[in-house]
């Protein structure tokens, strides 16, 4: 099985502007994504940027640099324009890997291609883990995922989702031990014709109304599988707390 890697990495951030850019245990944060991608086994591995400071800093560590457009809304608008100037084949598996994940597990990156390749109803594969933690349930920056029996996602939340009726009444109290509660993990496989489809997808208001895109997917009617990830995911950058614990890590 083959499948490509696109990273997207813009320059604009509202908590860490030039994010991309900034370092880690002495490589800038981009290289170290490109490092997870490479690890993966990945047949190709592409950052889309639409900053020139990124893209000479990428193309200084060999890195294949696609310079895309500054309209972009999203990184799935940002990987379409890869797409379309690469001329890929719409049955090329495509994973989507954000440009602030420098702990990423490879591994993971060749589970949710590997769940593309064989979920054939799927338009979109992507990944969860457990959540025990009820600070973890109730914090709106954590995305929650509820999928039916055969893995297949009902509904994304920042909401504590599934509601637990009775338990979540009666105050701070334990999680329910008969309910099992998961977190949506950034990580997304598509193949390239769908994406090309998905960008033209009107918005939906339910994906307005929690600012997750992946609702874009099902409210038009299409399947997102959902894996459970094999290994734990390492910490995404988003703040300067974040950016100190994985400085630490990878040191």
């Amino acid at each position: 099985m083959r499948f490509k890697v696109v990273i997207p990495a813009r320059y604009a951030s509202v908590r860490l502007p030039g994010k991309p850019l900034l370092e880690l245990a002495g490589k800038p944060m981009i290289q170290h994504v490109f490092d997870r991608a490479v690890e993966s086994g990945a047949s190709e591995v592409v950052i889309a940027t639409d900053n020139q400071q990124i893209a000479d800093a990428c193309r200084g560590f060999s890195a294949d640099v696609c310079m895309t457009s500054e309209a972009h809304r999203s990184g799935s608008d940002r990987i379409a324009e890869v797409v379309s100037s690469r001329g890929w084949a719409d049955d090329e598996i495509i994973v989507n890997l954000q440009g602030d994940e420098p702990c990423m597990p490879p591994q993971l990156l060749l589970q949710v291609a590997r769940d593309m390749d064989s979920h054939k109803p799927a338009a979109v594969t992507t990944l969860s883990t457990a959540i025990t933690v009820r600070s973890m349930l109730f914090d709106p920056h954590v995305v929650k995922v509820v999928t039916d029996e055969a893995g297949y996602a009902l509904y994304f939340s920042r909401a504590p989702v599934p509601w637990h009726r009775d338990e979540f009444l009666n105050g701070d109290t334990p999680l329910p031990a008969d309910t099992a509660f998961a977190r949506h993990i950034g990580l997304y496989a598509y193949r390239s014709g769908y994406l090309s489809r998905f960008v033209t997808l009107q918005r939906a208001p339910i994906e307005r109304a929690e600012s997750l895109e992946q609702l874009r997917v099902l409210w038009h009617g299409d399947k997102i599988h959902v894996s459970e990830a094999t290994i734990v995911p390492g910490h995404g950058v988003d703040t300067l707390d974040d950016l100190k614990r994985v400085t630490d890590l990878l040191a």
